[in-house]
């Protein structure tokens, strides 16, 4: 069995077959899927996929794109609902330079209040990172301690990044890019561990070869494995068990509750 540890499958893309989505993707082996918040805007979207579907996990925090000059309100918000109930993850948080660096400095202070609460709660994190890995590597490295971890998701740095991330006690989430031909993502994992990857889709966003061009969903983790079985020179079954175990260990405070 495989998890799906990233993917938005709460929001409109899906609305027309989620059903259908979710049987696809047990048929695909996908055990579980963890969901990721996006603002306050998609928390009732979040909470209604979760409630309707016993295998899908929801995380609660604020997307550094939906961050702005008054984000401090939205996480008040977002800190309520993690008072109210239990949640799998503080995520999708962290920084993103790529789309817009107007609020830096609000984003900066969303991820590392995010980061506060998180270790206040004992749940693990879930970072973006896009343009920022070096960034977000050296704000965690702040907080680190024994028995807190979480992932950086969508990890597509270098091996020296990776080194970093994993000596912080943290995860690579790995998607669909490790299967585009020219991302180069193939020979940085040859030198990283098992025990430090998850597999993600970031649905419905990043789908792998061959379904580039098409709506991503959970379902395709298969085609991430198979990709990484092939760089790791291993069965199948040997990425399936070591990914999905790491995820647990991951979430493991969650699905004990």
């Amino acid at each position: 069995m495989l998890i799906d540890t990233h993917a938005h499958i709460y929001v409109e893309d899906f609305d027309a077959d989620l059903e259908s989505v979710i049987l696809a993707a047990g048929s695909a082996g996908i055990e579980d899927i963890y969901m990721p918040n996006i603002d306050i805007d998609s928390i009732e979207r979040l909470h209604t996929v979760e409630k309707k579907f016993p295998n899908c996990y929801a995380m609660m925090g604020l997307h550094p794109c939906s961050v702005s000059a008054d984000y401090k309100t939205d996480l008040e918000i977002i800190f309520e609902y993690l008072d109210k109930r239990p949640y799998a993850a503080i995520g999708e948080i962290g920084i993103d330079l790529y789309w817009d660096k107007t609020f830096v400095a609000e984003q900066e202070a969303a991820f590392r209040t995010q980061i506060e609460k998180a270790k206040y709660l004992n749940l693990p994190v879930v970072i973006h990172s896009r343009d920022s890995l070096d960034m977000t590597i050296e704000i965690v490295s702040e907080y680190v301690q024994e028995g807190w971890t979480g992932i950086f998701h969508c990890f597509t740095g270098t091996t020296s990044q990776a080194r970093k991330i994993i000596s912080l006690g943290f995860y690579l989430g790995i998607g669909g890019v490790l299967t585009y031909k020219n991302a180069g993502l193939d020979a940085v994992l040859q030198e990283i561990p098992l025990d430090n990857i998850v597999l993600e889709t970031d649905s419905p966003y990043l789908p792998p070869v061959p379904f580039r061009g098409k709506r991503n969903q959970p379902a395709y983790v298969s085609e991430i494995a198979e990709k990484l079985a092939s760089v790791k020179a291993v069965p199948k079954q040997v990425i399936e068990e070591a990914t999905s175990s790491n995820a647990k260990k991951i979430f493991k405070k969650y699905t004990l509750l």
